[in-house]
This record gives structure tokens, sequence and C-alpha cells, in this order.
């Protein structure tokens, strides 16, 4: 018998699976079946991965509503989560070394209530960023393309073609980028007044 964990009975077995069609999901998204759960479901991030903990008698139908309960739940978990200024400064450095080798090295990085019409700002000769309080509550990838695209500008301070290649490296610019003008275009509806009691 093997002493590695993974080949015990009752080891969990791995499944990746496609993310539910309602786009909840932030990434790629592993179902983790054990035989020794017997009714509880969980589910937490894992890198840009979403596990999925399942009893393993679920059948395939109850694991994709499952699959999609959880993501729900932790996407509304996320948004009520606020990063500090210290926590996105963090964020800011390790984006800078996952994106951009390390080169791009902001001195400050912190949230700001004077900024309505932009989600951020740069000034490169101070090595200042600044956001927008209105990401915060906004999914974590939405504050990470704003994060990327602000210290972009530390290494090239215009919107040109070369400043666009730098923001592919980062795999969901388009979808934050289709969020906030989804956010905006949503500001610019007009609201409809309540039916008033008579």
């Amino acid at each position: 018998m093997s002493a590695d964990p993974l080949h015990r009975a009752g080891a969990p077995q791995r499944t990746p699976t496609n993310p539910p069609p309602n786009g909840s999901a932030t990434g790629a998204i592993e179902v983790r079946r054990s035989t020794r759960r017997r009714r509880t479901v969980s589910a937490y991030r894992e890198g840009d991965r979403t596990v999925v903990l399942i009893p393993a008698r679920m059948s395939e139908a109850e694991e994709q509503r499952w699959v999609s309960v959880m993501l729900d739940k932790l996407a509304a978990q996320e948004s009520k989560r606020v990063l500090g200024d210290a926590e996105l400064a963090e964020r800011a450095e390790r984006l800078s070394n996952q994106y951009f080798d390390g080169r791009a090295r902001p001195v400050s990085v912190r949230w700001v209530t004077n900024q309505n019409t932009r989600w951020g700002s740069c000034t490169p000769s101070e090595g200042s960023i600044r956001l927008s309080h209105r990401l915060q509550g906004m999914p974590e990838y939405v504050v990470d393309y704003v994060l990327l695209h602000e210290l972009a500008h530390l290494l090239v301070p215009g919107h040109g073609p070369r400043f666009w290649r730098l923001l592919e490296a980062y795999p969901r610019t388009e979808r934050a980028r289709g969020y906030l003008e989804g956010v905006v275009a949503a500001d610019r509806l007009p609201h409809v007044p309540g039916a008033r009691n008579e």
C-alpha cells in the first residue's frame, strides 16, 4: 500500500470543470469529491482557481448547481471585503512582480475619495498611484486591472500601443474593462422613481 496521502481510501477526487454559463467564475474551477464528506459543500480561492469541495455521491447535475451556488457566494463575500492602503500597496507590488517583472515600483498606492470621473490615476514623477474609492467592493480582478493600468503608467506615460501591449499580459483585461464600462453605463440609466403609496 502506498504511503502517499493522496492514494488513501477516501481521498478527494479532483475534477476540473467548466465554469457555469452565468459567468460568475473568475478562473478555472476544480471540483474535489470526497467520500468522507456527507452533506456539506464548501469552496475557496486558490490563486487563480476556485476549489469546490463536494460529497462523492453527488450527481453531475447537483455538482453543477452547487458550483454555481458557491461561486455566487464567494463573489458576494469578496465584494464586501475592502482592502486597506497597506494591502493595496502589497497587491500592487505582487502584480508588478507577476506581470511587469517588478519594474513598476510605486512610492505610494492609496484609496482616494476625490476621483469621481476616473477609476485611478498615476503621477509617474512622484511614483504615486491613487484608486477611486468607488472600486471598493468590486471584484478583485477589476481592482487588479485598474492597479495594473496605473502601474503600467509608471513604465509608459501615455496610452499608446506600447502601453496596451503591457496590459495584454493580464488575462482579464477585456473582462475588467467590460465590467467597468457596464458600471458607467448603468450610472447613466435614468432612475425610475418607486411607486408611491396612495
